[in-house]
């Protein structure tokens, strides 16, 4: 499996080709197919990063991992 930062260069690429699309006047439905692929790509990365570090980042501080945990979902739902 690829690790977060392999993801992340990809969603970058992505936006890359997207800029690109746009400049070259591709059409609206293949730039759109194209940025929600992007916006997969993202998610993905963020579930990766979340999985592969909630425990490591909800136990910085000790005592306070019920209040962390909370705070890591919150950001994680907000829009």
């Amino acid at each position: 499996m690829k690790n977060t930062e392999q993801l992340i260069n990809n969603v970058i690429g992505q936006l890359e080709g997207v800029k690109k699309m746009m400049a070259d006047n591709r059409d609206c439905l293949t730039v759109l197919i194209q940025l929600k692929a992007a916006k997969a790509a993202l998610s993905s990365a963020t579930a990766k990063l979340l999985s592969d570090n909630l425990l490591s980042c909800s136990t910085e501080s000790k005592g306070k991992q019920s209040e962390q945990i909370k705070q890591l979902i919150t950001e994680l739902i907000k829009n």
